[in-house]
């Protein structure tokens, strides 16, 4: 399973307008008091997932559909939509009226429905749901500009750092005390392209928007604008250059033809890569040499956090028995159950995303089971890194910029500004 992660904020803004006008929407429409979930439910609620219903998945949601309308007497009707074209489906759904009640949602899709009013504000309709989930994960679906949340933490994912220790170990690296700040991780690269000469390269992508904010480099300010053309950024771009110039980098990074960071650690290619913690799995189906001899730490800098949850359409009939269907779902009891089939991946509840032992009492891996250890301590402090205002135009703009400055052709300050005007003339308002 491969968690879906979007990258559609220019079209779904332009989409956002649309619904705005064809709803009659300006705003969240938050409900006047408190949804009752305890109370006598009724009646049936629709409920869409994102390409779910499979062999691996639909055993596990007829059986949590089957009890929970034992528990409630409400009849769910369970919908799954095709994993291409899933946010125009959304879109066609929200501007026909026809949002299912509960909704499978990430925080960018779900930003456009909140902005035109069509989602529920869960944070007013029962403020106690905020101390039951992962707080990155709750803050992921609050919004500049707009009031409430909108959204109910269900399976989240994180990045982790995976380094071939017998690579390492030939050109003198101490594999015992790998680098833990992007400096030292630097550094490392130099040492061990230098020592290699090119044959093993540590690194395998170029400076991004999420390396700044994991380095605490703030990327948007208050008003919306980014900021992150600063001389720490400038000298992490250097750092890199740097490491570039020592056969760090395969070149092919800097043309983007090559196939990501996480294949060429696979075919042994370089010596480190970040991925979630399912690449533990990947790793011993595609490559178990490497496999066995790979070392997996916490991400370097603050953890990402990437985030599916369920939304409540606040166009709803039974809002009642949807909110009780969207917290039935997410508590911790099924998120641990659901995560057992969707493995590398965490709860989105607190409790469940701190429970290692039931997270990994099912692993035998040992290089999974430890990925899983490290994830649980992260989500404590994992956070959304790239804003959901940073466009894919604004990321190829920048990786255009990125490749000139470490070949040297271009200065990190010129590129930096010319990135941050680039994205600031392009972005997205609130």
């Amino acid at each position: 399973m491969q968690i879906r992660w979007t990258k559609t904020v220019a079209a779904l803004a332009t989409a956002a307008l649309a619904l705005t006008a064809c709803t009659g929407g300006s705003g969240p429409a938050t409900p006047a008091e408190p949804v009752d979930t305890d109370g006598e439910l009724s009646g049936t609620v629709s409920f869409q997932t994102w390409s779910l219903k499979n062999e691996t998945f639909a055993p596990y949601f007829e059986a949590l559909i089957k009890d929970f309308e034992a528990e409630t007497g409400v009849k769910v009707e369970w919908l799954d939509q095709p994993g291409d074209g899933y946010q125009d489906k959304v879109l066609s759904q929200a501007n026909s009226n026809t949002l299912p009640d509960v909704i499978n949602l990430p925080p960018d899709i779900a930003y456009p429905l909140a902005d035109a009013g069509v989602l529920l504000d869960l944070a007013t309709a029962k403020p106690d749901l905020a101390s039951v989930y992962v707080p990155g994960a709750w803050e992921a679906y609050q919004y500049p500009g707009l009031e409430g949340t909108f959204g109910l933490p269900w399976y989240l994912g994180t990045d982790l750092a995976w380094w071939n220790g017998e690579e390492l170990k030939k050109y003198g690296a101490d594999v015992e005390n790998l680098p833990t700040t992007n400096e030292d991780m630097l550094k490392l690269a130099t040492e061990v392209g230098e020592a290699s000469n090119g044959q093993m390269p540590l690194l395998s992508s170029m400076p991004t928007l999420d390396l700044f904010a994991s380095s605490d480099i703030p990327v948007m300010n208050e008003a919306g604008e980014f900021v992150f053309n600063t001389p720490a950024a400038a000298k992490i771009i250097d750092d890199f250059a740097a490491a570039y110039a020592a056969k760090a980098l395969p070149p092919e990074v800097l043309t983007g033809d090559y196939g990501g960071n996480a294949d060429m650690y696979k075919q042994g290619k370089v010596a480190f890569t970040t991925a979630g913690s399912g690449f533990a799995r990947d790793l011993k189906t595609d490559a178990p040499k490497i496999h066995d001899v790979t070392i997996a730490t916490p991400r370097i800098g603050a953890a990402p956090l990437f985030v599916q949850g369920l939304s409540v359409s606040a166009q709803s009939k039974n809002q009642s028995a949807a909110l009780a269907l969207a917290e039935y779902v997410t508590n911790t009891e099924n998120q641990l159950k659901f995560v057992e089939i969707a493995v590398g991946f965490m709860p989105g509840t607190v409790e469940g995303s701190a429970n290692a032992d039931a997270l990994t009492a099912a692993i035998e891996d040992p290089l999974q089971k430890s990925a899983m250890e490290i994830i649980s301590e992260s989500m404590k402090t994992a956070k959304i890194l790239t804003p959901f205002q940073w466009t894919g135009a604004m990321k190829t703009y920048m990786d255009q910029q990125m490749a000139l400055a470490l070949k040297g052709e271009l200065g990190s300050q010129e590129a930096l500004d010319k990135i941050v005007a680039y994205a600031n003339e392009n972005r997205i308002e609130n």
